[in-house]
């Protein structure tokens, strides 16, 4: 989970696959936190995307660092905790302009039954569950 998280906070920017209906959705995304042992990510209630993962919760996430890319399958679970949106916000501070952890927008999915596969052009792919 560690390399996970590590490979998508060098990234930057990686793309979240949900659905609506029978049509993917995907979109840039830059949120990835460590959280009382599981990863999380964070989105407003307002957004459609968030519609989208409480009606079907299963995502995809896929990064690309330049050499290796990374597509994570996981199940996006809703943690209406403050505390997880506090530890979110204060990972990253320019998002306070716009959320606040008791704002009632704020939202943040520990992701669960994770499966991670790192692929490049020059190895093997390398698959990591957790």
């Amino acid at each position: 989970m560690n390399e996970v998280y590590e490979f998508l906070k060098k990234c930057g920017t990686y793309y979240l696959a949900t659905v609506e209906g029978d049509q993917p959705r995907v979109r840039a995304f830059g949120t990835i936190d460590l959280f009382e042992g599981k990863l999380y990510i964070q989105t407003g209630k307002v957004k459609e995307v968030s519609k989208q993962m409480m009606a079907n919760p299963k995502i995809e996430i896929c990064a690309f660092d330049g050499n290796t890319w990374l597509r994570l399958a996981a199940k996006a679970v809703e943690d209406d905790r403050y505390e997880a949106r506090k530890h979110m916000l204060e990972a990253y501070p320019s998002l306070q302009k716009m959320y606040q952890p008791y704002d009632g927008n704020t939202q943040v999915f520990a992701l669960e039954d994770c499966k991670a596969v790192f692929s490049s052009f020059t190895e093997e792919p390398r698959t990591v569950e957790f």
